[in-house]
């Protein structure tokens, strides 16, 4: 809250997801790993390839939050939403586990 009281510009808190990237030697391995990933919850997950062959499945979580706090220098929100902001963030975080 001291931070936040002193800043001047704009304040975000932002949570960013579980991310983890693969790099699989065969496309159907990409493909096992993302249907595995996707029936496990983690919806956004993909496969990419490369120019060179490279083959790389992304396993991501949905579980981001992004909310701004403070616009060029005054607090948008209380204290007791930033309390709450931190506990669903840190709910996010055991989900993320």
């Amino acid at each position: 809250m001291t931070a936040l009281e002193k800043a001047t510009g704009d304040t975000v808190f932002k949570f960013e997801p579980f991310v983890l990237h693969v790099l699989c030697r065969e496309l159907q391995d990409a493909q096992l790993l993302h249907s595995v990933a996707v029936d496990s919850g983690f919806r956004n997950s993909g496969i990419t390839v490369g120019r060179g062959g490279k083959i790389t499945m992304a396993v991501r979580s949905t579980h981001c939050l992004e909310v701004p706090l403070s616009h060029k220098g005054r607090l948008l929100v209380s204290e007791e939403y930033i309390e709450f902001l931190v506990q669903v963030a840190n709910q996010k975080m055991e989900e993320n586990i």
